[in-house]
């Protein structure tokens, strides 16, 4: 079982930054994908970016050239900075794990709590 905690968020003007991080209880090389999601109130979840083991990315439109993800695996930590931030960015952001498998009984899917980001005009 891993698990994955979220910290960092809080409340910025429009333009400021900030810099999510997600600790895993496990070692993240044990993952093949992670990646950071957002829901915004009265909004579905919505994928931010996801980056496989390999180091490959792939970011959502609405947050290409503003934010960037990072992993440092001896720190067994995902980041997420976030700059130039904008209202529309409001929402709770979960980090997610994820470790493939050819049987479905294996397959692992993981879950953080969420961080509130909160961006003011």
């Amino acid at each position: 079982q891993v698990q994955l905690v979220e910290s960092g968020g809080g409340l910025v003007q429009a333009g400021g930054s900030l810099r999510l991080s997600c600790t895993a209880s496990g070692n993240i090389r044990s993952l093949d994908a992670m990646g950071w999601y957002r829901q915004a109130p009265g909004k579905e979840r919505e994928l931010v970016v996801y980056i496989m083991d390999g180091g490959s990315t792939n970011y959502a439109d609405f947050v290409k050239d503003r934010f960037t993800v990072s992993r440092d695996n001896a720190k067994n930590t995902l980041y997420l900075q976030m700059n130039s931030l904008k209202p529309e960015d409001t929402a709770v952001y979960y980090c997610y794990g994820y470790r493939r498998a050819l049987s479905p009984k294996y397959e692992r899917r993981y879950w953080g709590q969420g961080t509130q980001v909160t961006v003011s005009s």
